[in-house]
């Protein structure tokens, strides 16, 4: 066995791959223990992200609440503001369709008292032409003198 060749080049096989195992066996162990502490850093790294962006998505998912709220609050407020404004507009048109019928009264009242007006003066003009044209035919010169200085001091004393 020793004085065979075979035996040598496989002992010597052996021992080189032995004597190459070990330092390839520590380089391939430090490479893998060097990849192994990458991924683990690389998954705390997204365990961290995960919690932070699950804080985000809490964060983001109350303020979201709290906008729907105050939208809803607003459009409350909106639709209160609305109806009070609606009911201070009929009561405005109200007081207005009032004024405007007052008005219109006081309109036609004010055109009736001049049309009453416009009916005595008229009354009493034609009731003077009467009178005159009367006094001219039934009184003589004397009789008007008469009744003329009569009236004439009958109008200085009613002036006093």
């Amino acid at each position: 066995m020793f004085s065979d060749p075979t035996f040598w080049v496989g002992l010597a096989f052996v021992l080189v791959v032995a004597l190459a195992f070990k330092p390839a066996a520590k380089a391939i162990a430090s490479s893998l223990d060097g990849r192994t502490a990458k991924i683990r850093t690389q998954i705390e790294e997204a365990r961290k992200l995960r919690e932070d962006a699950q804080v985000l998505l809490t964060s983001y998912q109350g303020k979201q609440q709290n906008a729907m709220a105050e939208a809803e609050k607003i459009i409350s407020q909106a639709k209160e503001e609305a109806t009070r404004i609606k009911i201070d507009a009929e009561a405005g048109l109200a007081r207005a369709l009032e004024r405007r019928q007052q008005q219109a009264l006081d309109h036609i009242a004010q055109s009736e008292s001049q049309a009453l007006a416009h009916v005595q003066r008229t009354a009493v003009d034609a009731a003077l032409a009467a009178a005159e044209m009367l006094i001219r035919e039934n009184m003589d010169d004397d009789k008007k003198r008469a009744h003329a200085d009569k009236a004439i001091s009958e109008l200085q004393a009613r002036m006093n």
